[in-house]
């Protein structure tokens, strides 16, 4: 393929997109580039594997530290355990991929994504979205494309589009728009606390960007001559499909209409019933056609079955407005919330439960040092506040191995934490490391904004004092032609046969957090707008349930968690109170049993088991560090003694000394005459002299001043 290149500007931002250049025995490959960012796509096909019944898309972005001009950490100094943010970006890309293959693909498909350069202003993770749209039309692979993501910023009242990582952090808006000329097919957003209607205006302007950008795509294509892949789906005998049809469709949909049932009793006549027809088409002859296409593929009475299910589901929203729980469209299931529900070693904990939906989160307080060192390209250095999300077998009533985390448990961990960043305290007022772990207990639709509910609950009794409490719902949606119903709250088979997966989360005064997932090809802004709107009354409801179990954060914090004391010093005293090799440091810490943690800014942050032992070792570093004035009294101990006189220390880890002459107003032969180590004497600061060693008197002290420098000693 000849080289080719295409520039799209955005305000003075360029993306481009080079093809021919790199990676040839890839099936298609594109590098796109912004700024000095670069990321290689690649899309490769191979031939299907037997017995697969699923679309095997595998998509992997690869970060590389060199990227970066970095060598990796760590003993082995190469990449190793992908980072989260690679995962996430991972997770990024294959959800407005996935829903635009044809769904009957059963060759193996992978989309590679590997960073090769990158600058300290544009984020890789978007630029890696477009070229996998890009890098798969150039394979040749099926593909209801051209696809297009942008990122789109809110600095003061502007949008713009690609912000800088410094327009993301310090703006209120962190968007990412994905879509395709029939609509938008992904969206992914961080907020601070904006109202619905900013959010919608920003998905229309990214959806506009977008489209240039698939703009841009076909008309390389139209100058290398390619053309959108379409092939045909394989031809499927309907004999299978239509002797289940017309034997399970008023049995399902007497099942699906009797409200009673719920998810447990439900689930249970839907495998009767399968059971039923299995055992009938058993006693068929064994020559029947429709027994023969279930001996030929162990799967297809399944697949058929599942199939039938989800079309009389779906008529059923469709046609009567009823779904198969009896729930009006926009209506929540019942809600409850509980506080403290364990012991207080858990420094808070809060469970919510919506309808079989249960999740279990504890917040955790940590010191500054507990906070998590991040090994990427990404210029955020540590993350203070820290959120996983566990899904445990047990939940959905299965068993399977339990492993590390997959990307699932990442995603959903990440986006709970998004939504509350924005309302959690800053590290000045609350110097805390902060983690919250969500347990889901017991799973039937949106366990990720259950965690939401349930870490705003837990934060709450731990004591954080977030700014407003955060609460989220899960938007689904059935579309059939051109009826389209948004469903609110959804629950596990909606979202299973649904066409949609939004999840919305903030408080009551705006939007913190968006996720959009599809599983059709595009959507009309006017629809994700109706869902948003449709959302909030939902999100209002769950929350006034939350405010119920509490109300506001408490004002004390758990007697087990660590206690904090922080006191800034300048940064030129940073190396006193380490003291070389950490000799002072690791003094303080043993004489008092607390943590001391010191940021480069001078910021010292001191945590022990109780408050005492903290201010304790605060007040030992503040005599320190502190800058003593000629004139000012203290009341002292005597460390040492020498011919010349006596060394007193003035204040934790500070001496002057007293000279023999200044003992005693009067002449003495020898300081051990007056004065014996570990006497405790009233001294004032004559001087400090030009090497910064501070002299000491006894003399001319008046009575009120020896008073308050032993009452400010007693404090």
């Amino acid at each position: 393929m000849k080289e080719m290149e295409k520039s799209i500007s955005f305000d003075g931002r360029d993306i481009r997109l080079k093809v021919g250049l790199l990676a040839p025995q890839a099936g298609g490959s594109v590098l796109v580039e912004s700024g000095d960012t670069a990321v290689l796509v690649t899309a490769t096909r191979s031939s299907g594997r037997e017995g697969i019944d699923f679309l095997p898309l595998l998509v992997d972005y690869e970060e590389r530290m060199y990227a970066g001009g970095k060598i990796p950490g760590g003993f082995l100094r190469r990449e190793g355990r992908p980072p989260e943010k690679v995962t996430l970006t991972s997770r990024l890309i294959d959800r407005p991929m996935r829903p635009l293959f044809p769904q009957w693909i059963r060759d193996d498909i992978q989309i590679v994504a590997t960073t090769l350069s990158v600058d300290e202003f544009v984020p890789p993770d978007v630029l890696a979205v477009t070229g996998a749209s890009f890098a798969t039309i150039l394979a040749g692979i099926p593909f209801n494309g051209p696809m297009a993501a942008v990122r789109v910023g809110l600095v003061g009242d502007d949008f713009i589009i690609n912000p800088t990582h410094d327009e993301i952090r310090d703006g209120d808006l962190d968007l990412i728009v994905a879509g395709t000329k029939d609509g938008v097919v992904m969206v992914e957003a961080g907020a601070s606390c904006l109202p619905e209607q900013d959010i919608i205006e920003a998905i229309d302007f990214g959806y506009e960007a977008a489209c240039d950008l698939i703009a841009a795509q076909e008309e390389i294509m139209a100058e290398l001559g390619i053309s959108l892949v379409t092939a045909e789906p394989p031809v499927v005998d309907s004999t299978l499909e239509d002797y289940v049809t017309k034997a399970a469709t008023k049995k399902v949909k007497a099942i699906l209409s009797n409200f009673d049932l719920g998810k447990a009793g439900r689930d249970e006549a839907l495998d009767a019933l399968k059971a039923e027809i299995t055992e009938a088409i058993q006693e068929l002859k064994e020559d029947d056609p429709v027994r023969v296409a279930v001996a030929a593929n162990s799967k297809a009475l399944g697949n058929v079955y599942k199939n039938v299910t989800k079309k009389l589901m779906r008529a059923q929203i469709v046609k009567d407005n009823v779904r198969v729980d009896g729930r009006k469209l926009d209506e929540v299931r019942p809600i409850s919330c509980q506080i403290g529900v364990l012991p207080q070693r858990v420094h808070g904990s809060g469970l919510f439960n919506r309808g079989l939906t249960q999740v279990l989160s504890l917040a955790t307080l940590g010191t500054p040092g507990d906070a998590q060192e991040l090994d990427d390209l990404n210029p955020q250095n540590e993350k203070r506040y820290l959120h996983h999300y566990n899904f445990p077998p047990y939940s959905v009533g299965e068993t399977r191995p339990m492993r590390s985390p997959g990307r699932r448990e990442v995603g959903h961990g990440a986006l709970a934490e998004r939504a509350l960043l924005p309302v959690l305290p800053s590290k000045e007022e609350f110097p805390y490391t902060i983690r919250v772990v969500s347990e889901v207990l017991s799973s039937n639709g949106s366990t990720s904004m259950g965690s939401v509910c349930g870490s705003t609950l837990s934060l709450m009794h731990a004591g954080v004092p977030i700014t407003k409490p955060v609460s989220g719902a899960a938007m689904g949606l059935i579309k059939e032609g051109d009826e389209v119903r948004i469903l609110t709250d959804i629950q596990g088979i909606e979202d299973f046969l649904g066409d949609m997966d939004f999840k919305v989360a903030g408080t009551d005064t705006g939007i913190t957090a968006l996720q959009m997932d599809m599983k059709i090809s595009g959507l009309p802004l006017e629809v994700i707008a109706k869902a948003i709107h449709q959302a909030l009354p939902a999100r209002l409801h769950i929350l006034d349930k939350m405010l119920e179990a509490i109300g506001e954060p408490k004002e004390e914090l758990s007697p087990f968690a660590p206690r904090l004391v922080t006191l800034r010093i300048p940064q030129d005293l940073i190396g006193l109170v380490i003291g070389p090799g950490g000799k002072t440091i690791k003094g303080i810490t043993e004489q008092t049993g607390c943590k001391i943690d010191i940021d480069d800014d001078g910021t010292v942050t001191v945590s022990g088991k109780d408050s005492e032992g903290a201010k304790r070792a605060m007040r030992i570093i503040a005599g320190m560090t502190r800058q003593v004035k000629s004139g000012e009294v203290f009341l002292g101990r005597v460390t040492r003694i020498i011919p010349i006189g006596a060394f007193v220390e003035i204040l934790p880890g500070k001496e002057g000394m007293v000279h023999i002459s200044q003992v005693a107003d009067y002449r003495i032969g020898k300081v051990d005459d007056e004065l014996s180590i570990g006497d405790e004497i009233v001294v004032k600061v004559r001087e400090i002299d030009s090497k910064n060693r501070i002299n000491l008197t006894r003399l001319g002290i008046h009575p009120d001043e020896a008073a308050a420098a032993r009452e400010a000693a007693a404090m």
